[in-house]
């Protein structure tokens, strides 16, 4: 089973997508010197250059900005195992 069902990965990646309201007013150097990230990488994914960005990037970036992510198993509820 596909994790995106509807999302085409050849646009753009759809974690960057859900990025961008928290990136909305910053200048990609602002986002730089928060993070660690080039402002060339981060205006790659949100550009559409970067269609896979590595996950440790993104995070250094999402850290950041101060946002917390949090991981939930879609699924029925039961456990297998």
């Amino acid at each position: 089973m596909s994790l995106y069902k509807t999302y085409n990965f050849v646009d753009m990646d759809p974690g960057i997508d859900k990025m961008r309201p928290w990136v909305k007013g910053l200048k990609y150097s602002q986002i730089e010197e928060k993070s660690g990230v080039s402002a060339t990488t981060i205006r790659n994914w949100f550009e559409g250059d970067t269609k896979r960005p590595q996950y440790a990037t993104v995070m250094a970036v999402i850290n950041a900005l101060g946002v917390r992510v949090t991981y939930t198993k879609k699924g029925n509820g039961s456990a297998k195992g």
